[in-house]
Formats: structure tokens, sequence, C-alpha cells
């Protein structure tokens, strides 16, 4: 692992850090009969295959989905009209620090092509006056003196009326040091006691925390700091990102698929690993279709609570991997995410954004204007005269999606008045508890890649990970560490992984300060 994880280079001289560094010592090729099994085909599981594939590994991947994907999957679907479209589970924002994602992403695409900058992408109130925070400097200070030049919600006020030694903590992050005083400590109680302005905490600060799947109050304050680095204070890139000009299953899953068979991996959707045992010096896995799998190599890329039943339902675990089957029993499940996609009769007001992140509505979290995101929407819209929005509530509170969709779209035409009177030509909803959290206390507590039984290893956006990532960029990160452990196995050569600056500009500088 490279020294560079605790690395004190000033900020102000951004650029991504060599996390992982390739060993030019080491064989590229794993040993010939090298096999491994892979549970999961989301962004994880597919990132492992796709390392584990290229270096000669024999891989079965296995999916309990129809299509890839997890929750970046994408599958296809009939409008009433007879038009073909893929709908997908949400919108997602692929931020350009997501070195790692992005690398497996060029397998698919070397130029990644399909990816386009989504413009700006403002907080919106029904309250406030929307706030927009693309084009700002991707270093500190510089980014920060912008915000409060540019902010319509940062005034002098909320900068004097502050607790600056609290506020300049997001300046200090430090993995042990902010974990230690902050990971107790919900994140609303963090904004509450920063002082500033109600309107500077709605559009700046309670946004942001509900896009990780929780409500502020349930939501560690050190992973709120630990993000707001990942995301803004310590992000090379800026925070801009892009997003795919078409659907997922097209421009990703499909590709991927292709990818994975050229390389000899076998893909096997509509399969789903029933438990899992020791057997020998590896592993045995019972799929719901055939005969049991067996490996030395295993790799379990599943969401968070299909994880947790896996491991339940595989009591010989506990036996050789305590620490696996009590870190999975505990691990944490969002509350419900609702997305609900709407082909309307008319157009949403043209100075709308393509993306929209929404503020202190009870339901509605984003809004996002898919045609014109992608082209199978923009040319449904193009031809009926009408739009494709869809609604997204990240922690969702209804009893049900019939529920959160009516609730989504009376906040809806709260903020866009002309949405009020159009007619829904068909709609397509889901709600779904598949997404990790992390909650107050819970640092020390997640999977980590390895555990204490060799042969099988653990990825995920809810996995532990030595160095600091966020989201699908954690996803894709732990898959190639746990191809990587594979590699080093077998004696074959790590995959490099680059990340950002892992420690804020004043860390080290400033005293903690512990919260109960």
């Amino acid at each position: 692992m490279s020294r560079d994880l605790t690395s004190r280079a000033a900020p102000l001289r951004m650029r991504p850090r060599v996390l992982v560094p390739a060993d030019p010592r080491l064989p590229r090729e794993a040993p010939p009969g090298t096999g491994a099994v892979v549970v999961g085909g989301g962004i994880a599981g597919v990132s492992a295959a796709v390392v584990l594939a290229e270096r000669g590994v024999d891989v079965t991947l296995l999916e309990a989905a129809p299509t890839l994907g997890g929750r970046l999957g994408a599958w296809p679907h009939t409008l009433p009209d007879g038009t073909e479209q893929v709908v997908e589970h949400g919108f997602h924002a692929f931020f350009r620090h997501y070195y790692t994602w992005r690398a497996i992403l060029r397998r698919a695409d070397p130029q990644l092509g399909f990816l386009k900058p989504v413009g700006g992408y403002p907080v919106i109130s029904r309250d406030w006056p929307p706030e927009d925070l693309t084009g700002l400097p991707g270093a500190p200070p510089l980014n920060l003196l912008a915000l409060f030049a540019r902010s319509p919600s940062l005034g002098l006020r909320d900068v004097l009326g502050s607790d600056q030694a609290l506020a300049a903590q997001l300046l200090a992050y430090d993995r042990d040091a902010t974990t230690a005083a902050f990971d107790a400590m919900p994140a609303a109680d963090f904004l509450a006691a920063l002082g500033m302005s109600d309107r500077a905490q709605a559009m700046l600060f309670e946004a942001f925390a509900r896009s990780f799947f929780a409500q502020p109050g349930a939501l560690s304050a050190g992973e709120l700091v630990a993000m707001f680095h990942y995301y803004f204070l310590g992000n090379p890139e800026g925070i801009g990102f892009d997003c795919p000009d078409t659907d997922y299953l097209t421009c990703i899953w499909a590709p991927f698929a292709a990818y994975l068979e050229k390389h000899g991996a076998q893909v096997r959707t509509s399969t789903r690993a029933l438990s899992i045992a020791p057997d020998g010096h590896g592993w045995r896995v019972e799929p719901d279709d055939g005969p049991s799998l067996v490996t030395r190599h295993l790799v379990l890329a599943t969401d968070p609570g299909a994880l947790r039943d896996l491991v339940a339902l595989s009591p010989e675990v506990e036996a050789v991997a305590p620490r696996l089957a009590r870190r999975s029993a505990a691990v944490h499940v969002a509350p419900p995410f609702a997305v609900t996609r709407l082909w309307l009769d008319r157009d949403v007001a043209a100075e709308r954004a393509t993306f929209n992140a929404v503020s202190r509505e009870p339901t509605l979290d984003s809004v996002t204007v898919y045609s014109r995101l992608e082209r199978p929407s923009a040319e449904w819209a193009a031809r009926t005269g009408g739009s494709v929005v869809e609604l997204h509530s990240y922690a969702c509170t209804a009893a049900g999606v019939d529920e959160a969709t009516a609730r989504m779209r009376v906040e809806l035409a709260a903020l866009w008045p002309e949405t009020a009177g159009a007619q829904v030509v068909h709609l397509q909803q889901r709600m779904e508890a598949t997404a990790p959290t992390f909650p107050p206390g819970s640092a020390g507590t997640r999977p980590t890649v390895t555990g204490d039984a060799r042969g099988i290893r653990i990825a995920g956006d809810h996995v532990d990970t030595p160095f600091l990532t966020g989201l699908m960029e954690r996803a894709s990160a732990t898959g190639v560490l746990a191809a990587n452990d594979v590699l080093a196995e077998v004696g074959a050569g790590p995959e490099p992984i680059m990340g950002i600056p892992q420690r804020g500009l004043l860390a080290g500088l400033l005293p903690s300060r512990r919260r109960s």
C-alpha cells in the first residue's frame, strides 16, 4: 500500500494520489487454472470480475437479477404506445474523481465517449432561490472563498455567527481523528452546532447529507465530514460530474457482459446464490439453478441486505469466519428509496435544469429531466411533445410506492407549477431497500474486503476501505481490492488504484473536537 495514504502534501497542489501502486516485479497473469466465483453483478462484482478475467482467471459471475448492474441496473420496458425504452433504478452522477470506476468503464469505452457533462445542477427549494455549486475551483481554500463569494445562501452573518472552530473541522479531515471525534454524533447535531442560518443549512448541507440515503439525524457526523472532504474539499476535479447520454444497459452493462465473455468469464444472470460453506481449502457456493460451485477464491459483491441474508443462511461460515458472520449480521441497510419515472404529455419549463437536488421537501429529494439527459427519452419527447421526468426519494418514509409517487408529485407541483396540470401518459415506479447507511457509532462495525478467513472477499459500497472513497467509487474500489487480494494470493501483481488526497488542508493542525 502506498505511503501516500497519509500524505500531508498541501491540497492546494491537488492531484490524484496513487493509493495502490502497480508492482512491475510481479507477473501480470494469474497462473493457469486459477478460478474465482463472484457473487453479485453490480459495480463491485463487475469491477472484480473484469480485473480477474483480464489476468487470466476463470471467472464465474452470478447475478440474481435478469440483468447486470445492481443499483445501477437497467432493463427493457415497453410503453403503452409500443415504444421500447430502458429504465433504471434511478439517476446516478459519475463524478470526475471516480478514478477507479472510470478506469473500469474504459474497458467498455476507452474514451468514455458516452459520458457527457450534465451542466449546472442546482439545489432547489420552494422557500429560497436555487443554489448552484457548479464551476467552483477544485482546491481549498479557493473553493471555499468562491463559495462564500457566490452563494446566495451564505452571508457575512453566517461566517461571523457560525461555530468557526467546528466548521474548521470540515477542512481538517483525518480518518482516525475525524472518526474518533465525530462518529458517534448525528450529522443533524453537527449541522445544527455549526450555527449557520436555516437557509444555509438547508440549501448547502442538508440536501448533501440526504444524498447518502439517510436523514441527517440517522447519519454519522464522521461520515458527513468524510464525504464533504471527498466530494468538495479534497477533490482535485471539483464537484462537476458527467452522466451517460443513453441508457445504462446500452452503454455499460451490455458492453461489460460482452467484455467479460470475451475474456472467458461465465456471466450467469437470474442466478441467486442460496448459501456458501467452507470446502477443504476453498468455498462451496450453492446456486439456485444448478450444481454446487467449488472455488478457492470467492468474492461476495452483493448489496448489504443480501450479504446479511446469504451469511445467515450459511451456518458453517461462523465457525471459520466469525468476524464476517458478526459484521454481516450487523450491517446497516438504509431506509427504502423510491424512484418514479413519469412520461408527461407536455414539457417542463425551459429554464429547468437537467438534474436538481431538492431541499426541505418531506419526500422529494431530486428531480431529473431525462428527456434532456439521454437519447431514448429525448427521442420520445421530441416525437410526442411531452417530457420524461424522474423523481427520487432517498430515505423514503411513505408506506408504499404508490403513496411515495403521489407525495412526490404534489411536492414537484409546488416547485414546478407547470407540472400540476400535466397528464401522466405512463409511469414506472420502484421502492426498495438495498443501499447501505452509516449511522452514528457504526465505524469499525462494517465488513472489510478481507477478514478472518482466507479465500473469501467482500466488496460493495457498504464495505470499509483502507482509504477514503464514496458511493459508486467505493463499490468499484472494493471490487478491485478484492481482485487484488486474489492476485496476491496466486503471486500476480495488483491493479493500481488512484484516489484523492486523503487528508484535509488543516489536518493535524487543529485540536479535534470530540462530541457526544
